[in-house]
């Protein structure tokens, strides 16, 4: 039997494009009802993406129309399923991914988007592990092929996409440098999470990364920093290495002389896990599907920083901005 439903829900809208999230506010809008093929799901907690802070100044890729919701990833219960929906039922707890409205105490969602929460994980967790761990087992599977035995390095090893590739990168038995700009955090990765070493890049790190490789550079660099130490990556990445584009939260986009993967015989890959299934259709399904067993299975360890009401949006967005979150950061709608 399905709940009773509210007319009116509170969500964090997007009104206009504007610096220090000026055009962003909690607002009392009409809850969604789900139309054939989607989901209705009481929002239980909602990850925070850097994307989500970017589309909030039109600074992303995706450029809704105003006003819209934001919010790309969640988890929940279903509370109402639109005409020809099978395989859910009314008060499931479930995962889900959308682009946007996740901040809202009621989200609506495609049924092909929606997967049972796996077991293990509290409502928190499983809103954390599905974007930051679908653009790692893209990066690291599916561009770089990555084998077990040779060395990772991850930058910003401290953040959602970061650790993410940490820990996965573990699980498929490579040897794993794990790097940030704070050695309190790196402390928290390498007693959570266990690689191989750990690199404050504060003054460099390609001698390090030598070292530890013992001369032959790492076989694949993980960066969703950019600038420097994209820069300094080139310098310290193995002969046939692959060097994963995933993101600029430096402020500065990068290039590269073209003789230096020449000289060095490296690959450069731009990694899009959203691009890459839109593109690849059954792949993409198949790579979702990859995730939310490991995530099931108990395999991979999804981190929850920090947990915020839906008032407190403004906190977490900061928190996240200022490189404060080990993990992720999570909005509670209620």
């Amino acid at each position: 039997m399905s709940p009773t439903l509210p007319d009116q829900m509170r969500a964090l809208i997007v009104a206009s494009l504007e610096p220090d999230y000026g055009g962003v506010s909690v607002q009392t809008v009409p809850v969604p009802k789900p139309r054939a093929g989607e989901v209705l799901v009481k929002v239980k907690a909602a990850s925070v993406n850097f994307p989500d802070l970017l589309m909030t100044r039109g600074e992303y890729q995706l450029k809704p129309p105003l006003p819209f919701g934001v919010g790309m990833e969640l988890a929940g219960e279903v509370v109402a399923l639109g005409e020809g929906v099978e395989g859910l039922a009314i008060g499931q707890a479930v995962v889900g991914g959308s682009r946007l409205g996740a901040f809202a105490q009621y989200a609506v969602l495609t049924k092909d988007a929606v997967k049972p929460k796996p077991a293990g994980l509290s409502f928190a967790q499983a809103s954390a592990y599905g974007v930051a761990y679908l653009t790692a087992y893209v990066a690291l599977v599916r561009r770089a092929q990555l084998q077990p035995g040779e060395w990772v390095l991850v930058h910003g090893a401290a953040g959602g996409v970061g650790l993410a590739a940490v820990d996965l990168a573990k699980v498929m038995g490579a040897r794993v440098i794990a790097t940030s700009a704070s050695d309190e955090k790196l402390a928290v990765v390498m007693t959570e999470y266990a690689p191989d070493a750990v690199l404050n890049v504060t003054g460099g790190f390609r001698e390090q990364v030598k070292a530890i490789t013992g001369g032959a550079g790492a076989d694949v660099i993980y960066d969703p920093v950019g600038g420097d130490v994209f820069d300094e990556s080139v310098r310290c990445i193995g002969f046939d290495g692959r060097l994963l584009i995933i993101g600029f939260t430096s402020g500065r986009i990068p290039n590269v002389s073209v003789n230096m993967p020449l000289i060095k015989g490296f690959s450069v890959m731009g990694v899009r896990a959203g691009e890459y299934g839109r593109q690849f259709p059954q792949k993409g399904l198949e790579n979702t599907q990859a995730v939310w067993d490991l995530a099931d299975k108990g395999l991979i360890k999804p981190r929850v920083h920090a947990e915020f009401g839906l008032d407190q949006w403004r906190e977490a967005f900061d928190m996240l901005a200022n490189r404060k979150v080990i993990g992720k950061v999570v909005i509670v709608p209620d």
